[in-house]
């Protein structure tokens, strides 16, 4: 197993190890819930340094990432980022990965963790431009500092005015004594925070300012498992549960991220604005249980005659809300807001409606 540079910190903290993308990761620390609230009301730290990072460089840079990415790069200015998709030529979704503007002609591709060596080799594989390419990701650590207080912990830290670092947006510079820091707003939460890419050479001392920094904040280590919870109430999609390869970005909501303009040829253009303007048969929808119960991943979605109209993707209990959440691909007929459906927990059919997303 791979680890990174914060392994050890992880361990002296008390974290429950486990085994997630190939590397060893810190699941939960002093629990799901306390770590969960704590980001939704103070400050909480992630290392999320399993995350990729490639580089795409040169003149035929933008070129390559039009083509295999769904939302239109060229609108980019240095300094802003863009969610986007990887469409696989199918209908469906290699992966799904932020696409930073660092220069001219130099792009960041942040891909998650479990899908490095597959993206990396779909890039290369459609690279058929000469585009200069990179992979940078055992190189980099990033943390995610999230929560309403992250920004006032992590000002003590920097001269840059992190207030000015709008959503999707970025900043290159000095951060607790490193240099060529990426500090970027891309949230994976929704509570607020910031991200920083770091060289491995830095990492042990940015980790110990920032705890130091937020000492008096209450400050935080979190678990994946919190991050799956916060992600989640704010029907975030997470790749090999909500999206995957037979999922078209169309069906899961993601119609948003997926330009159709003259100057983006991207990979199932064709096949995807056929789905957008025919319709599709099942979309991805969240829903609130009801009766008392966790819905589950792959659990069936049903009707009140106990028919098959879906399958949960996501499911948990909400620290805030309290009651059971969740996401799914539900049949067409049963994707409007308020519609009653059924979750089938075991033997039992448990109520739930359909819910425009955030739920919190």
């Amino acid at each position: 197993m791979k680890k990174t540079a914060f392994n050890e910190f992880h361990k002296n903290l008390g974290a429950k190890m486990v085994s997630f993308a190939g590397y060893e990761m810190p699941i939960e620390y002093s629990g799901i819930n306390n770590e969960h609230i704590t980001v939704r009301n103070g400050a909480g730290v992630f290392d999320v340094s399993h995350m990729g990072e490639f580089w795409v460089k040169g003149p035929n840079a933008l070129e390559l990432v039009q083509k295999v990415t769904s939302n239109d790069a060229s609108n980019l200015q240095i300094g802003q980022a863009q969610y986007s998709c990887l469409p696989n030529g199918k209908g469906g979704i290699v992966d799904d990965l932020l696409v930073y503007r660092y220069d001219v002609e130099k792009y960041l591709l942040v891909v998650n963790a479990a899908n490095i060596d597959k993206d990396w080799a779909w890039v290369n594989e459609q690279n058929t431009m000469g585009a200069e390419l990179e992979n940078a990701s055992d190189e980099i650590s990033q943390l995610a500092i999230q929560g309403p207080k992250a920004t006032a912990i992590l000002q003590k830290l920097t001269d840059i005015n992190l207030s000015e670092i709008e959503y999707y947006t970025f900043t290159i510079g000095a951060f607790a004594g490193a240099e060529e820091v990426i500090i970027s707003n891309t949230g994976y939460t929704g509570s607020g925070g910031f991200e920083l890419y770091i060289y491995n050479k830095d990492a042990e001392k940015v980790w110990k300012a920032i705890f130091e920094a937020g000492a008096e904040e209450g400050i935080l280590p979190i678990g994946l498992a919190a991050r799956d919870t916060l992600r989640l109430e704010k029907g975030f999609c997470l790749y090999g549960n909500d999206i995957d390869d037979t999922t078209s970005p169309i069906e899961a909501g993601l119609g948003w991220i997926t330009k159709f303009n003259e100057q983006n040829n991207f990979i199932d253009k064709e096949y995807l604005l056929k789905q957008k303007e025919e319709g599709v048969s099942k979309r991805l929808r969240g829903f609130v249980l009801e009766d008392r119960g966790i819905p589950r991943k792959d659990y069936e979605i049903v009707n009140e005659n106990d028919e098959v109209i879906g399958r949960v993707t996501s499911g948990t209990m909400s620290p805030m809300l309290q009651k059971g959440i969740g996401m799914g691909y539900i049949n067409k007929g049963f994707t409007k807001f308020d519609t009653e459906i059924f979750i089938k927990v075991r033997n039992r059919k448990l109520k739930a409606k359909v819910v425009k997303l955030p739920f919190v």
